[in-house]
């Protein structure tokens, strides 16, 4: 069955050439040689009726050619001339060759070759564009649309023209630009034809100074206007850039802390700035030279049909073939380089968990090893790159070829139509400049459309990011003038995941109470449920059941700036920005006197120090707070709590890494000033524990005892073996020490 297959397209061209000589000798008998249309199109239909019957009844038919595309392709290759030459006939036009020859061996190669484009055509470019057009217009007459449509309708290019709307007049100068220069760089090949013409019959010398002359006023005026468009649209692109990059960090800093927990910071960076800078590129770059070459194509049309409508014919009938080659070709170019970059991205993923963690590759003096893992992954880049030229060779090659090919043919019609006088010299040497232009001006097109077009894809997560709304609750409305800073909790039962199965638990039904003024102490072994009580203050999270009650009103009642205003928190790890000491410890409450400020550090014991930096204040942190020690680094990020006066200080080991002395300063200091003050001590370190009033033990995310220091000693329970645990530590190291 397969090799009858193979032998049906060999019988579809015999019986078809055999149909077309019978119609030949028919023509020319007695009774149909003075109508010719009859056999004209007597003859297209019989030939489509019996290469029809026999495409349907062969046992070896191909499968595409008996479907409705195959029967489509038979009827253009049947009628394409009958069509032709009566549209000539009607036109005026002499057709005594073609309705006299259409049944030649040239003329049938060339039906073949009509068909060929003619379904390229069609089931490339024509069937999709009629089904998105036959679906706009049924859903205008329907005007019912979907609620998915209405949604899907909302497309990143839309986004893109809302932000394009408020130049939408510098938009419709450049436009005009666009037109007149690409007007005028198109009419100077007209003008070169002119000027071969009168060259060749020696006419008219005053008419080839003035086309010289004009000419070069158009060359300059032309430039100058594409001088000034090129300015004006890429300074609005790069404001709409910049508006755009600027609306995404701001969408994406008030999201909940949670998306932060689930999206990593490298991806977040990302696509604020190396997605925005791409779309900003396409649209910048990739669209300018899409709106160039599409308005010089649209004039290279207009120009090539005056001079010649079938060159011009010719011209399309072979875009075609330079469009589906090269795609073929590149298809394998394509593969490659994606596996390029994804080469590249483990590449770079080795070099950046490298620099990130380089003090732990120095610790273990690895440096080698790493840069020979580093260069694995360079050399399978390289590997790739070497398949990658070479595809890309392929496809240039195959591109040219067909450019090429394409050129030679219209060279040779050309000079078929010079030699017969149906057009002119000057006519051929204006169409071979316009189509030497019109073939780059299509390949641009086709070039910057799908770049412009997978740009603006792009942009859809951008404008997610946008258009999500942080999981938050209502922001709260109160914020009083007096706080006393008494906090419960009740029954709060809470998971990092929002689950609610007993294992996935960190808080279970706990319930404490901070006390206003009162220095609250909460211990515990680790992944008790300590620093999670903490973010819940903060409200970074929201519990699953329960509720937590500041001055007896809901937690989420109060507004959101007041509360962080109100409540300051100094953690283990403390983080410190890449400014100077005087931002850092001024941090989100800019118009603090330098006063302030004075007091805050000497609060935290960070004057002094902060005095011997090289460059006191005004001296660089670094980035994280690198150019100072963690000792430091907590002094700093303390005074930046105590800056604000707050009414609620949660202190979590925050001085964990102070030396002796230091710490008991910073204790003395906190201790002293927080009279009017609710401070929530969590430390690992009992000693600064027992200074608390009121001391919660927790464990497995319940309170397992409270009381005092003392209380909880005599009852002998998880903090009394705490204590005793870190009291034999330090007897061992003095054991040691002796």
């Amino acid at each position: 069955m397969q090799k009858m297959s193979y032998f049906f397209p060999l019988s579809f061209v015999c019986l078809d050439v055999c149909v077309v000589h019978a119609i030949r000798l028919a023509q020319l008998s007695p009774l149909l040689i003075s109508h010719p249309f009859v056999t004209l199109w007597g003859g297209g239909l019989t030939r489509t009726c019996l290469l029809a019957i026999f495409t349907l009844t062969y046992p070896g038919s191909l499968p595409w050619m008996s479907s409705f595309k195959g029967l489509q392709s038979l009827g253009v290759l049947c009628f394409h001339f009958p069509v032709y030459i009566t549209f000539l006939w009607a036109l005026g036009k002499s057709i005594m060759e073609e309705l006299w020859g259409w049944h030649s061996w040239e003329r049938v190669f060339q039906g073949y070759v009509v068909t060929v484009v003619a379904w390229l055509y069609w089931s490339r470019y024509v069937s999709s564009l009629l089904l998105s057009w036959g679906r706009y217009i049924s859903s205008l007459l329907t005007r019912a649309p979907s609620k998915k449509s209405k949604e899907h309708s909302i497309t990143p290019l839309k986004r893109l023209i809302e932000y394009m709307r408020p130049y939408s007049c510098r938009f419709v100068a450049v436009l005009c630009l666009v037109v007149l220069s690409s007007y005028g760089e198109m009419a100077i090949p007209q003008y070169t034809g002119r000027v071969a013409d009168w060259i060749i019959n020696e006419e008219a010398p005053d008419a080839f100074t003035e086309a010289i002359t004009v000419m070069t006023l158009l060359t300059a005026a032309s430039a100058v206007l594409e001088f000034i468009c090129d300015l004006m649209y890429n300074v609005t692109m790069s404001r709409i850039h910049t508006a755009v990059q600027g609306s995404v960090f701001q969408a994406v800093v008030k999201q909940e802390i949670a998306f932060f927990d689930a999206i990593t910071t490298g991806e977040l960076v990302s696509r604020m700035t190396t997605d925005t800078n791409d779309m900003s590129e396409a649209l910048s770059e990739k669209l300018s030279l899409l709106m160039w070459y599409t308005a010089r194509f649209a004039f290279l049309i207009f120009f090539m049909v005056s001079q010649s409508w079938k060159m011009s014919l010719l011209t399309c009938m072979g875009l075609p073939i330079i469009w589906v080659i090269p795609e073929l070709t590149g298809h394998f170019h394509q593969t490659i380089a994606a596996k390029v970059q994804e080469s590249l991205a483990k590449a770079n993923q080795v070099a950046t968990e490298t620099f990130s963690c380089m003090k732990t590759v120095r610790s273990f003096a690895n440096e080698d090893g790493e840069t020979e893992r580093y260069r694995q992954r360079l050399d399978d880049t390289y590997a790739l790159n070497k398949k990658e030229a070479a595809a890309y060779a392929a496809s240039t090659w195959a591109n040219s070829m067909t450019t090429l090919a394409l050129k030679v043919c219209i060279l040779y019609y050309g000079g078929t139509l010079v030699t017969r006088g149906a057009v002119s010299s000057g006519d051929l040497v204006s169409f071979v400049l316009y189509e030497l232009q019109f073939a780059s001006a299509v390949e641009a097109v086709m070039r910057y459309y799908p770049e412009v077009k997978k740009a603006i894809g792009a942009s859809e997560k951008i404008f997610e990011y946008l258009d999500r709304k942080p999981k938050t609750p209502p922001e709260g409305s109160l914020a009083p003038e007096n706080l006393k800073g008494h906090i419960q909790f009740k029954k709060v039962t809470f998971s990092y995941t929002g689950q609610t199965d007993e294992d996935k638990l960190v808080l279970k039904d706990l319930s404490l109470e901070i006390k206003p003024g009162k220095i609250t102490g909460l211990v515990g072994l680790n992944r008790s449920g300590k620093s999670t009580c903490v973010k819940l203050l903060e409200r970074f999270y929201q519990p699953q059941s329960g509720e937590i009650l500041l001055d007896g009103k809901p937690l989420l009642s109060y507004k959101d700036q007041y509360l962080h205003d109100k409540i300051a928190v100094v953690s283990q790890d403390c983080v410190l920005f890449a400014r100077s000491v005087r931002e850092n410890i001024k941090y989100g409450y800019e118009d603090a006197s330098d006063e302030e400020m004075y007091r805050a550090a000497k609060l935290a014991s960070a004057h002094e120090f902060i005095k011997d930096l090289s460059n006191q204040y005004d001296t660089d942190a670094g980035e994280k707070g690198g150019q100072v020690s963690g000792g430091q680094k907590q002094r700093i990020a303390i005074a930046r709590a105590l800056i604000r006066r707050p009414k609620i200080l949660i202190l979590d080991n925050a001085t964990s890494d102070l030396d002796t002395e230091n710490e008991y300063q910073v204790h003395q200091a906190l201790l002293n000033q927080t009279n009017n003050c609710s401070v929530l001590l969590i430390s690992n370190n009992m000693s600064v524990i027992e200074k608390a009033n009121h001391i919660v033990v927790l464990s497995d995310g319940t309170v397992k005892e409270e009381g005092s220091h003392d209380e909880l000693l005599e009852k002998g329970g998880l903090y009394a073996e705490l204590v005793r645990k870190q009291n034999m530590g330090f007897h061992r190291k003095e054991e040691e020490a002796k």
